[in-house]
């Protein structure tokens, strides 16, 4: 087994914890149903473990990012990734992505201790969430672990990475979902970490941004100001739903101001990215090794439980079918949506999952490793009871054996 999980924080420390989680860190969700989302104990990597889930991670991010160049301009694939009409109209449309628009790449890849040793369930390229959770929580919990290091900080490696691609005084947008809290509280979050840095930010939503002559200004109920930087966690593909006034297409093609992440990172976020690699000249060998194997799912059977169905631009979890955890109405569903739209899906091959036990619970950890421009960063965990990892799951501070001190090991 690749981890273990230590002994409970003491009820009190783990209180302040969780207030501190709060108002520190801006993770209001902190409640899901009648379940805390917070897990009292920290799962603890192996030394070894870590250092392959770095390599792991630091191959799938280089071979991500080439694949990704390469797809833009090959827009006879895009079809194929199951992408909205209006974005695929766009990418026909435009001329290339701009150098300057696609600046400090944030992806995150998703691990499971299967037994054939880690897969991944997909990579989260286009906006990936869990920063507070990877960044203040799990410092937080650390501080209470001596026999245990937070390797990696994602929410301070990203803000030193935007303020390096930034100029002194310049204003950075954080376009995100604004009637959404738990968006929200990311760029919240995120925000803070920029103003640490004496970067001066803007919480809007994409609607507040202009484009002139490629270049984007914040307006709306902001003074208009000339922006320096985007950091977009929007959905790439909600963006045609924005009002046609926001010329929203500048996301994705002839943006000339820095952005993280360009739009075009929703051609390898798509779940049907596996179905164009035959078609790519970019070496996919640690994709091809890490997934499990992946299907148009109109070539398979969908009551074979050796599959599970994913919507191609799905998220959270949502609306992913695993026989034996999918209710019937939900496999109903399913079955519909793929019979009608099965350009917009994808079949996995199943994998089994390795449980750990806890108090006589079978947990099933999910590892989100951060990478940024190539480098691992930091990992965020999330734990779920029946291996499906969903808005139920519960969040885990994710940390790495102390090594030895050197006269023990001699």
């Amino acid at each position: 087994m690749p981890w273990s999980i230590a002994s409970e924080v003491a009820p009190s420390a783990f209180a302040e914890i969780r207030r501190r989680t709060i108002f520190e860190c801006c993770k209001w969700d902190v409640q899901v149903e009648d379940t805390s989302t917070l897990c009292p104990f920290p799962l603890v990597l192996k030394r070894d473990a870590w250092d392959d889930l770095v390599r792991l991670g630091e191959q799938l991010a280089d071979e991500t990012l080439r694949a990704e160049a390469e797809i833009i301009a090959r827009r006879d694939l895009h079809e194929t990734l199951g992408l909205p009409k209006a974005i695929l109209r766009a990418l026909r449309g435009g001329r290339r992505v701009a150098d300057a628009a696609s600046a400090v790449r944030l992806m995150r890849f998703d691990f499971h201790w299967t037994t054939d040793g880690w897969r991944i369930s997909e990579v989260n390229s286009d906006v990936p969430g869990g920063l507070v959770e990877a960044s203040g929580f799990s410092r937080l919990m650390a501080a209470e672990s001596p026999d245990a290091l937070l390797e990696g900080d994602p929410a301070s490696i990203y803000a030193e990475a935007i303020a390096h691609h930034s100029r002194p005084g310049e204003l950075v947008a954080l376009a995100h979902a604004t009637a959404y809290s738990d968006d929200r509280q990311v760029m919240q979050f995120v925000a803070r970490a920029l103003n640490e840095r004496g970067i001066r930010t803007a919480l809007a939503s994409p609607e507040h941004l202009e484009w002139r002559d490629g270049c984007a200004w914040i307006s709306g109920p902001f003074p208009p100001e000339k922006l320096g930087f985007i950091v977009r966690f929007f959905p790439a593909e909600w963006l045609p739903e924005l009002p046609r006034r926001s010329q929203w297409r500048h996301f994705f093609l002839d943006g000339r101001t820095p952005m993280s992440n360009p739009g075009t990172a929703l051609l390898t976020q798509s779940k049907r990215f596996p179905l164009i690699w035959n078609n790519l000249r970019t070496d996919l060998d640690c994709w091809r090794t890490v997934l499990p194997e992946t299907r148009d799912a109109r070539h398979v059977d969908i009551n074979d439980p050796q599959w599970v169905f994913k919507p191609a631009l799905g998220r959270v979890g949502d609306g992913i079918a695993i026989h034996g955890l999918t209710t019937m109405k939900q496999w109903r569903d399913t079955r519909e949506a793929v019979r009608k739209y099965p350009e917009h899906w994808v079949a996995q091959r199943y994998f089994q999952q390795v449980p750990i036990e806890n108090g006589g619970a079978r947990l099933y950890p999910c590892l989100g490793v951060y990478t940024i421009d190539n480098k691992v960063a930091g990992i965020y965990g999330r734990i779920s009871t029946n291996g499906l990892v969903d808005f139920r799951a519960r969040d885990v501070a994710v940390l790495v054996d102390a090594p030895e001190p050197l006269a023990e090991a001699i």
